[in-house]
């Protein structure tokens, strides 16, 4: 994978050093008292008379059962597929979704998953998907008599329809108006159904585009076109549905308490198998817990209370991660260190219909004013890269080197700024930025931000700092003039970056859009679209770095850095690979064997199972 390296890594003595480990580590919970745990009958759920801890030999080695248990920093904003659009919602809803197509956790390729196989016409635009027979939705009581129906072609019709309406729960619209035939049309209320979008029989779904788009396998394979049932929606709309999973997917939900606790059970229904033939998924339960700070979810993981930690706190990160000399050893197994250079850009937004913000050359000032390689250096711990090269992070094809954005240049800024008619900030108007906390990490960035604009250019900006799940509703709205979000890949292409400044993402019979920006620009969008409709992969790719450069040269947003994803892992989690998009298939996933004598080991003390 271009610009990623994997480390895996054992540093017990930093973590005694950093977080005054005790002698010996809580056993894992395993060893702990059974949960307390309710199941829903006839669902595939586990029985609630059998330990989710207990471990059992199946073939090649691996266990079935054990408890993962995962943190979320913020609440998530909605579980109903269409309208996932954080990578917090996603984490969960995925758990309990499932689509045509899925990617391979490992190498981000594009799999079969309820299609189990398709095909694609000569011309490049019809694609005919072959769908799984046998595969029901979980139980509940929007299905007659309780009981899950099969998934036919008609229940992908149903959700993919949706995804190309207009509807205030989609959050999608903007990738597939353009891209299926009909679909604008479908939206614009001009026809009862979205042309492109056929049924052929039971189980052969017919999917047409208005011209090739060679991202489209990529496109079925994101959260947001999984399948959910129609009967649900009728039965609880689309309000009801944030709160509730009810897919096909390897787990089911048996507690949804938004910030409070998920609690996901394995589906024993589920139709997937390994290559040594397990039923999966191997894991009985995951947890997942809401703690907000990072500090004191790391410390959570120190106390097993946790079994994964994504992302650090930036002042452990030197602590942890050591120089990469000492992380190659690995001779300590009390945890595992995941690292990988992640397809993220973290950014601030200008809405450019605003007032301030409508002015490119304060957008170019604020760009100028920062030092992007000293917030990465001091603030991030070097673990970061400085977004110097556009909004695109480097990526398999990718020129991202061709791109130029913005260098730190204090005086270039105070030009800028004097010549939009504030020079000295005499006369600018007090602005507000606007950002979650997510773990710490965002009001540090943002601290450092602040005071080199104010340094740089003489602005005084506010601090807002709320859960995304109210931050991301007022972006979606245009209520906010300055913001600071994040931007993880859907599927590991530039246009799933680029398509954020689309012009035609700003609908106006839509209140929000995914143009959070409200940017319109014929060129910009002239040059993406080519790029779309582009065959050969080395011309699209060096049209996307076009459109990218426009998008710099017009300052609409202010790139930051590119995150370097890092996890710890317990070592006993095998399976469970890490990748540039955070893209997780926890259906693989299982814990190994301890010894032969089913014993486990912690710093040289035996506790017997």
């Amino acid at each position: 994978m271009e610009q990623s390296f994997f480390i895996s890594i054992h540093i017990f003595v930093c973590l005694r050093q950093i977080m005054s480990m005790k002698n010996t580590k809580p056993i894992f919970a395993l060893f702990l008292t059974a949960l307390l745990f309710a199941c829903g009958g006839g669902s595939g759920e586990e029985s609630n008379t059998i330990d989710p801890t207990v471990l059992e030999k199946v073939e090649g080695g691996k266990f079935k059962g054990g408890v993962l248990r995962m943190n979320s920093i913020e609440d998530y904003s909605s579980l109903f597929p269409a309208s996932l659009n954080d990578i917090y919602s996603t984490h969960i809803a995925v758990l309990g979704y499932e689509g045509l197509l899925r990617l391979n956790q490992e190498t981000l390729e594009v799999e079969p998953s309820l299609a189990e196989s398709y095909e694609i016409d000569k011309d490049k635009t019809v694609y005919t998907f072959h769908i799984r027979k046998g595969v029901h939705f979980n139980d509940d009581e929007c299905f007659e008599g309780g009981v899950g129906k099969e998934v036919k072609a008609s229940d992908f019709e149903y959700c993919l329809s949706f995804l190309c309406s207009n509807h205030p729960a989609n959050k999608w619209s903007s990738l597939f108006l353009d891209k299926l035939l009909g679909a604008r049309e479908y939206a614009a209320g001009q026809a009862g159904s979205v042309k492109g979008i056929r049924i052929v029989d039971d189980y052969t779904l017919e999917v047409e585009l208005e011209q090739p788009y060679s991202g489209l396998p990529y496109l079925m394979a994101i959260s947001a076109t999984t399948v959910y049932p129609k009967e649900a929606v009728d039965k609880y709309g689309y309000d009801g549905m944030k709160d509730r999973i009810i897919g096909t997917g390897p787990f089911i939900a048996s507690t949804i308490q938004n910030g409070k606790e998920v609690v996901f059970n394995r589906n024993n229904n589920y139709w997937r198998t390994d290559e040594f033939g397990n039923q999966l998924p191997f894991l009985s339960q995951v947890k997942i817990s809401f703690i907000k700070d990072k500090n004191d979810e790391l410390q959570a993981f120190k106390d097993d209370e946790l079994d994964m930690v994504w992302g650090l706190p930036v002042e452990e990160i030197p602590n942890i991660m050591g120089s990469l000399e000492e992380a190659k050893d690995g001779k300590n197994k009390e945890f595992e260190v995941q690292s990988v250079n992640s397809l993220n850009v973290q950014y601030y937004g200008f809405l450019s219909t605003s007032e301030v913000f409508g002015d490119a050359n304060v957008r170019r000032a604020f760009n100028y004013a920062i030092d992007r390689d000293s917030l990465v250096d001091f603030i991030l711990q070097g673990e970061g890269i400085a977004a110097k090269n556009g909004f695109v992070p480097t990526m398999k094809g990718y020129p991202s080197e061709t791109v130029k954005g913005f260098e730190f240049d204090p005086k270039k800024a105070r030009d800028l700024m004097k010549k939009a008619g504030y020079p000295n900030g005499a006369g600018f108007p007090e602005i507000t930025l606007n950002l979650n906390a997510s773990g710490g990490i965002n009001e540090k960035v943002a601290d450092a931000i602040t005071y080199m604009i104010n340094k740089e250019l003489g602005v005084n900006i506010a601090l807002n700092v709320i859960p995304m799940s109210e931050l991301h509703p007022m972006v979606e709205k245009g209520e906010v003039d300055f913001w600071r979000f994040g931007w993880i890949a859907d599927y590991p292409d530039p246009s799933n970056f680029l398509y954020l400044f689309h012009g035609k993402n700003i609908i106006e019979e839509k209140e929000t859009s995914m143009n959070y920006f409200r940017y319109s620009n014929p060129k910009f969008d002239e040059v993406y679209e080519a790029a779309l409709n582009e065959i050969d992969a080395e011309k699209r790719m060096e049209l996307y770095a076009k459109a990218d450069q426009i998008l710099m040269d017009d300052a609409v947003i202010m790139p930051l850095y590119f995150n370097t994803g890092i996890r710890l892992v317990d070592p006993e989690i095998q399976d469970f690979f890490i990748n540039e998009m955070e893209y997780r298939d926890l259906s693989i996933v299982y814990y190994k064997e301890i010894n032969q004598d089913n014993v486990r080991v912690y710093d040289n003390i035996e506790e017997e199972e």
